[in-house]
């Protein structure tokens, strides 16, 4: 996105200002968070690497030195979740929106409820939350507790 905001710039569509970029990944995996907090300007590899949310099982990011770069210059942050607040998160998605997202996109929830209870982000700023995919992926994670007319049992 950082990428995009400067290309759309170039085109004349937007003006110079950014917003707050902020890297979430899950504590079982966390290199970029990691990196941010040591200053340093490329994560280190992650071992031992487990989370449920598969796409953020990235150990080491081919681009850690651009998301850091992003991170930064934006004035924003990188924090790692834990897989049980990302499992609450996508429930949360589904109970208040009806949206049935993927754990990584549960993860951007969870990391934006945790920076306003930190204060981190005000109550009252425009977010952009990105869900990268379906939960349909994962339906081995979440137990459904739904009704089955007595019509359709065999």
């Amino acid at each position: 996105m950082w990428k995009a905001f400067e290309e759309l710039e170039q085109l004349g569509w937007i003006g110079e200002e950014r917003p707050r970029m902020v890297s979430v990944q899950a504590e079982g995996c966390a290199p970029i968070p990691r990196a941010f907090k040591e200053g340093v300007e490329e994560s280190e590899y992650w071992k031992g690497a487990e989370t449920v949310a598969d796409g953020l099982r990235v150990p080491k990011a081919l681009g850690d030195f651009l998301i850091l770069r992003a991170v930064r210059e934006s004035g924003g942050t990188a924090i790692a979740v834990s897989d049980e607040e990302i499992l609450d998160s996508v429930g949360l998605l589904a109970r208040r929106e009806g949206i049935f997202a993927c754990p990584e996109g549960g993860a951007t929830l969870a990391a934006l409820r945790r920076l306003l209870e930190e204060g981190t982000i005000d109550h009252d700023e425009r977010i952009v939350l990105f869900n990268t995919g379906a939960g349909l992926k994962y339906t081995h994670l979440f137990k459904a507790d739904a009704p089955v007319h007595d019509s359709l049992r065999g």
